[in-house]
């Protein structure tokens, strides 16, 4: 809605929406919609941006888009969700210490991360507020009651809790308070373990059934934690998002850490993206989860450039455990099985795989509901295949049907990257190649037979980091020259705190309780990058969004611990920035980038007016009226991001065109930088100029990039641009895209 439309008969702005609402209600006695006006709005939004939602039928909803005042309408959108290693992994503690940790030294207990997901279990160990300083004065939200939640279960550490469920009740029907706490308390787990990931407090001892034993805190332990639950058991819906993202602005967040994902929109009917624009603009910055839909290329969601898009990496630890054929023959895959039910490893198993040589699946080899024979499978060790349900649900198959253990196999898409599960039986993961071997060996020899052994937690892997093979790709459909994703942070095997009501496979017939579960998804590598984000605004109050994302970017590192450039678990190629974005997360030197590329929010809007919006489309993002297109960007690529993506559409050799950017001093008030540029093989790429010479603090110097077409190439070309000053690397990942004949 345009904020500066309403009418001053209006005292409010809820009075003027539910009278638009009443203009066009359908007076038919055969709807089943309410004709209440004020029961048809679901929410008012009146901070982030402004509007409401509202149950309206498709007649309705064309009648009110024609009203006086309504900028856009979106249909509601279901939203999905998308540690005791990675803190010493990412550089921010010594691996054994007495001493507080680097992040913990450093945060000084002001910002505060709303976290938007599936509540948050305020028992756990992580939410201890021991030795918090008092909430900060900025923080004006508030702690919601409901069942199994109270006063008392926020403190100084999660200092606000909110449930957001009218939408969802909307499009669903009422919460079944059986399955779910009508409370900001978590059912699921999800919403607990990225809270905990974002800023949990130390606690240690921390692990799962034994494994990853270690102490667990998340990336910002100082920080405060305000639980926004959107999610509930039947989904996220994009009305409560928005209203949690209104809300928590104006509660007071410093960053939103969002694990959600919907599917990709123009940006004017992305309301996520119309939020997140509104959150940037009140100096919030937003991150959200890149998506699990990995490897296949463009399947990114949260691609808006004022977004901080998270994909997911490795780490350097892993849970080995071994599958020892019959042949003799050992394979290494990966479990978090712990139960009562061990193989012996004195004694070989029945191997069974109900595939064949087919390329095209059987029900039976994925081992779904229903499709293991009995006769068949009891006391044998099934192979299964991954794909379709989810992998632990296999092995409940498995183990309903009498098997006694599950060889699980990588699919092409999952490559050679092993993913942990907590199985309800005997069960190992392994990858494609391994996988096949097996399956070859069952299928060639009628007595085939193995067994499996657990061997519990493994460090110092190499290589790694390495790009997880569900991790979703660029590049970014919408806009080729916003490459996306921006970062990737930690996101595979990730230990941190789980709800006291779930198993740790998230089954209904797992009776398991545990205090810390081990997931892997962006949703676990967005929280990373939100704590560190919570770190750098803790020491650099003033910075705004994007300088935060900038600085984030550009130390990022491309490199594994072999110093080997980084890899795609799923191809075992070389990892390119449409998988990688930037590269990997570097925490100690995101603090001190030296140069960092600001945007400002007219430059955003800027950004906006190259992409062939209406100035009703252009209008969602202008809230109150006072932004308007200055048409300061002589093209999109001019955004002053981070990254830098050049398009080449189908001309001849000889096609110029130039980017310009913008770097703000941040280190040393008197320093000199030099350019380094990666050679490519069908462009010429010159700088101009080569050096800047900063003599203040906060100092604004430009450059410009001039791309040269020398030989057409058929595949996009990656590289980069580096400004060094002796101590500071300001890199920026380049893409050079040759468009194809039409």
């Amino acid at each position: 809605m345009d904020h500066s439309a309403k009418p001053d008969i209006f005292s409010n702005h809820l009075e003027w929406y539910s009278s638009k609402v009443k203009s066009v209600l359908s007076r038919s006695v055969e709807s089943d919609i309410d004709n209440n006006e004020e029961e048809r709005i679901i929410y008012s939004y009146n901070t982030a941006f402004h509007g409401m939602a509202a149950k309206l039928s498709q007649e309705e909803v064309k009648k009110l888009e024609s009203e006086a005042g309504v900028v856009a309408i979106f249909p509601e959108t279901k939203y999905e969700l998308h540690t005791t290693r990675s803190p010493y992994f990412l550089g921010l503690e010594p691996i054994q210490s007495s001493n507080n940790s680097f992040s913990e030294k450093l945060v000084n207990h002001d910002v505060i991360v709303g976290v938007l997901d599936t509540g948050v279990w305020p028992e756990s160990e992580s939410f201890n507020d021991a030795g918090m300083k008092p909430v900060p004065s900025h923080w004006k939200g508030a702690c919601e009651t409901g069942r199994g939640f109270r006063n008392h279960h926020c403190n100084k550490k999660i200092v606000g809790a909110r449930i957001f469920y009218h939408g969802y009740e909307a499009a669903t029907g009422k919460i079944d308070e059986q399955a779910d706490y009508k409370s900001p308390r978590d059912q699921d787990g999800h919403g607990t373990h990225t809270a905990a990931t974002v800023a949990g407090s130390p606690v240690r001892g921390a692990n799962l059934l034994g494994y990853a034993y270690g102490t667990a805190r998340g990336m910002a332990p100082g920080a405060r934690i305000a639980a926004y639950k959107v999610c509930w058991t039947g989904g996220c819906f994009s009305s409560d998002i928005l209203s949690a993202v209104d809300t928590a602005v104006a509660d007071g967040v410093n960053v939103l850490s969002i694990s959600l994902g919907g599917g990709v929109s123009s940006y004017n009917h992305d309301s996520l993206a119309v939020a997140a624009f509104g959150a940037m603009e009140k100096g919030v910055f937003v991150s959200c989860s890149a998506g699990n839909s990995g490897p296949d290329p463009v399947s990114l969601t949260n691609v808006s450039p004022w977004i901080t898009t998270v994909g997911a990496s490795t780490m350097d630890r892993d849970f080995p455990a071994d599958v020892s054929l019959g042949n003799g023959r050992k394979i290494i895959g990966t479990s978090l099985y712990k139960g009562k039910s061990m193989l012996s490893t004195r004694k070989q198993y029945p191997l069974v795989y109900m595939g064949g040589n087919s390329s095209s699946p059987d029900p039976r080899s994925l081992c779904l509901e229903g499709t293991l024979d009995r006769r068949v499978v009891t006391g044998k060790i099934v192979i299964c295949d991954r794909g379709i349900s989810p992998r632990v649900q296999k092995g409940q198959v498995v183990k309903n049907a009498g098997g006694v253990g599950m060889i699980l196999t990588n699919t092409a898409a999952n490559g050679e990257e092993l993913v942990a599960d907590c199985h309800l039986l005997p069960a190992v993961a392994v990858g494609e190649k391994e996988g096949k071997e097996i399956k070859q060996y069952v299928l060639t020899n009628k007595k085939a037979s193995a067994t499996l052994a657990f061997l519990n937690t493994r460090l110092g892997i190499k290589p790694s980091p390495i790009v997880a093979a569900f991790s979703s790709r660029g590049p970014n459909f919408l806009t080729l020259e916003i490459l996306k994703p921006d970062i990737v942070a930690p996101g595979v095997n990730i230990l941190a705190a789980w709800s006291g009501v779930t198993g740790p496979s998230s089954l209904s017939t797992d009776h398991r309780r545990v205090k810390f579960n081990i997931l892997s998804g962006t949703s676990m590598s967005c929280p990373h990058v939100s704590g560190i984000a919570a770190l750098i605004k803790a020491k650099h109050p003033d910075w705004s969004p994007a300088a935060i994302k900038s600085a984030i970017m550009t130390t990022a590192y491309v490199h594994d611990n072999t110093i080997k450039p980084l890899r795609d678990a799923s191809s075992a190629e070389i990892s390119t920035p449409y998988d990688h974005g930037a590269g990997h997360i570097n925490p100690r030197k995101a603090l001190d980038p030296g140069l960092v590329y600001d945007i400002a929010p007219q430059d955003y809007f800027e950004f906006l007016c190259t992409q062939k919006l209406s100035p009703s489309e252009l209008g969602v993002f202008a809230k109150n009226s006072n932004r308007i297109c200055k048409h300061t960007l002589a093209s999109v690529g001019d955004l002053n991001y981070p990254a830098i993506s050049v398009v080449f559409p189908e001309k001849i050799t000889g096609s110029v065109s130039t980017v310009h950017r913008t770097v703000t001093n941040v280190g040393p008030a008197v320093s000199k930088y030099h350019v380094i540029v990666t050679p490519f093989k069908g462009t010429v790429v010159k700088v101009e100029p080569n050096t800047l010479n900063f003599t203040r603090k906060y100092q604004k110097l430009s450059y410009k990039i001039s791309f040269k077409v020398t030989t057409r190439q058929s595949e996009p070309e990656f590289g980069g641009l580096v400004w060094k000053d002796g101590v500071h690397k300001v890199r920026s990942p380049i893409v050079i895209t040759y468009l194809p004949p039409m």
